[in-house]
């Protein structure tokens, strides 16, 4: 049996990787601060295996970690970070912290047990693209100083901090820059689209669509999310970053229409200010994934359906 350390593992991605990894038989210990994440998902997981940790990565870790007699950590999915648009000034110094002296902390507790590594980064380490589709040699185009720049550069400053621990200290480590992702576990306070256009589905409200609506993004279910980043943990190339999403774009007055038709809800669409920081689209290369034998099983509209099916409607 392997015990595994998922940081941000309350959160929507953490939560469906923990149930997943207890299900093959791991014992899960879970670090989360509950800052952005819910200790509803962590309440719904009823397992013998399972350790939660309510625990702020930017301070030195718990150290019980830190003693071999008593813990082995065998593997590590490093999740930690504040997420939420609305979040960019409120959490910007959380966000940053939790990048780069919480990435550091996770980094050596990595080292000390002889554990590989895999970190979660995010398509927003790309900004606003300019070339399609994004492969991972792809420099990005976003500003230091932006108003997505803690997240941004949060997670690019993370995504060094990887690199130099495998040059450096020979760490097992691998990087996954996941796009957008939905399903089970999303917290309806989410302000990303998905969970927003479900909240107003519950309230039988118009969908919001900010701009015209011709803003496009990809969607993955996380189901497929999740069996690409143990895939990547099992068989991936140590120092290599990986995409994983889905390389279908939708425009967001489209998504609204699909999930309106998959809820057989007849409410309007409305259409509301767009933030300029938004971007207009992005879409990932995923050949170096489905190299490692990765494709995705589950398409928008099955993916819709098993997501309000869970959450009852």
């Amino acid at each position: 049996m392997k015990t595994i350390l998922i940081t941000g593992g309350a959160g929507f991605i953490g939560t469906n990787l923990c149930v997943k990894l207890l299900a093959q038989g791991n014992r899960v210990i879970c670090i989360d601060n509950l800052t952005t994440s819910s200790k509803k998902n962590i309440n719904a997981i009823k397992n013998p295996l399972f350790t939660f940790i309510n625990h702020d990565v930017i301070y030195p870790l718990p150290a019980g970690l830190l003693d071999k007699k008593r813990t082995t950590i065998d593997g590590i999915f490093h999740l930690a970070c504040p997420t939420g648009v609305p979040n960019l000034t409120k959490l910007a110094e959380e966000m940053l912290l939790t990048c780069s002296t919480g990435t550091k902390h996770i980094l050596d507790l990595a080292i000390f047990h002889q554990a590989p590594l895999l970190f979660t980064s995010s398509s927003e380490v790309y900004g606003n693209p300019e070339i399609f589709p994004q492969t991972e040699d792809y420099p990005g185009n976003s500003l230091t100083n932006g108003i997505r720049s803690p997240y941004e550069e949060g997670k690019r400053f993370a995504e060094s901090l990887v690199s130099m621990y495998v040059k450096k200290y020979h760490l097992d480590g691998k990087i996954v820059r996941i796009f957008n992702t939905y399903g089970a576990f999303m917290q309806l306070t989410d302000s990303r689209v998905i969970p927003h256009f479900i909240k107003q589905l519950y309230n039988n409200e118009p969908l919001h669509v900010t701009g015209d609506g011709s803003q496009t993004r990809t969607f993955c279910y996380v189901d497929d999310i999740i069996s690409g980043l143990l895939l990547v943990m099992e068989k991936g190339k140590k120092g290599e970053i990986y995409n994983l999403g889905s390389e279908e774009e939708v425009s967001i007055e489209t998504l609204a229409e699909k999930i309106l038709t998959v809820s057989h809800k007849n409410l309007p669409i409305s259409h509301i200010p767009r933030p300029s920081h938004d971007h207009k689209g992005r879409r990932p290369s995923l050949q170096k994934i489905k190299h490692l034998g990765w494709q995705p099983m589950i398409n928008l509209e099955k993916g819709l359906q098993k997501t309000l099916t869970w959450y009852g409607l």
